[in-house]
């Protein structure tokens, strides 16, 4: 199953606009897709030194798998389709140590 982190900020309108959006993934596909929203602020620990500087950022991943981690235009076309690729098998994984002790600190504190 793939989990898609949003990585948004309280304070950011852009992440409220984008909110129904991002829980529409999970509606779509419903046994393939777990959607998580992150606050950066709440989750500064789990951030680390991994730096999100645009809003909204998605992190796509599965398992021990990091498949995107950007910034993505606020619309709804976009995250579909690239969740559709990522679920084709036509995105490779990324191979970043860093990101992936992200996605893993992250999962943790999702499941505490």
């Amino acid at each position: 199953m793939l989990k898609i982190y949003c990585l948004c900020a309280a304070w950011c309108r852009t992440c409220d606009a984008y909110k129904n959006i991002f829980i529409s993934l999970q509606h779509h596909w419903p046994d393939r897709v777990s959607a998580v929203w992150v606050d950066v602020e709440d989750h500064a620990n789990e951030l680390g030194d991994v730096d999100i500087e645009t809003f909204p950022t998605l992190m796509i991943a599965d398992t021990l798998v990091v498949y995107f981690i950007g910034p993505v235009l606020p619309q709804q076309a976009v995250a579909h389709r690239l969740v559709d690729q990522i679920l084709a098998g036509n995105v490779p994984a990324l191979e970043d140590a860093r990101i992936l002790s992200l996605m893993l600190r992250l999962e943790e504190a999702s499941t505490s």
